[in-house]
């Protein structure tokens, strides 16, 4: 069995959720399934390097089989084993190292390598993720809008220019079907950064205010959105870009979008805040209703 030394090949970030592929290898995967490589694939996958976006739902048929993609994980290979998940030892990036796409399936129906096989991704399901990831970048840049006063230091500034709270912040990002859950850390190393929390604490619910309003004349402007990407590959860079206030805006994400804000219907955002071991955990929790 031998196994791929080029990364896999990616269709899902010009918004494909169909493809047809070659399996390229195959390998037992946990009690009852198999891992499944394929030279191409629309499916997106989990990377436990940064989870936000969890994998695409969907299914994988060979032949008369459809097989239904119980997950879906970024892995890796040197050429002598394949690493799944958080069980990949090295970084994106690494010579002699080929990451890969992980198709889990249920094992009692063989694949066998050489075959061809087809993708078929949950439209539904791709589309409420993708609302939810762009709605979290759109909150992401309208916290920052927010709180932008309330620094006493230059630091790095976001794709709007702006104080990048969110990226100097940020613990974990989670993307739900038509939203987002966005975690925050702000204690000693953050202020020493210049932030000054007092207006955060003392007024959670205006600066909530001014990020929903922020959000929501985005998206009432309704600009289109797209990757643009570097290559093919599921290493190569991508950028989601779009335009607000007549700004370019460019960020770097692995994940999907829709293509245009309005596709993002009605928003709201709440922020919630708790002592956390010295520091205040913020959370900020983003809903996007998609559109008909």
């Amino acid at each position: 069995m031998v196994l791929p030394s080029d990364d896999t090949e990616v269709t899902y970030p010009r918004g494909d959720t169909r493809s047809t592929g070659t399996v390229l290898h195959r390998e037992p995967h946990g009690e009852g399934h198999q891992a499944v490589l394929l030279d191409v694939t629309a499916a997106h996958p989990v990377d436990s390097a940064w989870p936000d976006q969890g994998p695409d739902r969907g299914t994988l048929t060979v032949g008369e089989a459809v097989l239904d993609l119980l997950d879906c994980v970024v892995g890796a290979t040197d050429g002598s084993a394949l690493f799944v998940g958080g069980d990949v030892p090295v970084k994106k990036g690494t010579p002699g190292w080929a990451f890969v796409v992980v198709h889990v399936v249920d094992a009692a129906t063989p694949v066998e390598e050489g075959e061809s096989a087809q993708i078929e991704v949950d439209e539904a399901y791709r589309a409420a993720l993708s609302v939810g990831h762009t709605a979290c970048h759109l909150a992401s840049l309208a916290l920052n809008a927010a709180l932008a006063d309330d620094w006493t230091k230059p630091v790095a500034p976001d794709a709007l220019g702006r104080p990048d709270f969110d990226a100097l912040a940020i613990a974990t990002s989670t993307i739900a079907p038509d939203g987002s859950v966005d975690r925050y850390r702000v204690g000693k190393s953050l202020r020493k950064k210049g932030f000054a929390p007092a207006r955060l604490e003392g007024a959670p619910d205006a600066v909530a205010a001014s990020v929903g309003s922020t959000l929501a004349g985005w998206v009432a402007g309704g600009a289109s959105a797209h990757l643009e990407v570097e290559g093919p590959r599921l290493t190569d860079r991508r950028y989601w870009t779009t335009e607000l206030d007549g700004h370019p805006v460019s960020i770097a994400c692995g994940g999907t979008h829709a293509a245009a804000l309005s596709e993002l219907g009605a928003t709201s955002v709440a922020l919630e805040l708790e002592p956390a071991e010295g520091a205040l955990a913020l959370t900020m929790r983003t809903s996007a209703r998609l559109a008909p």
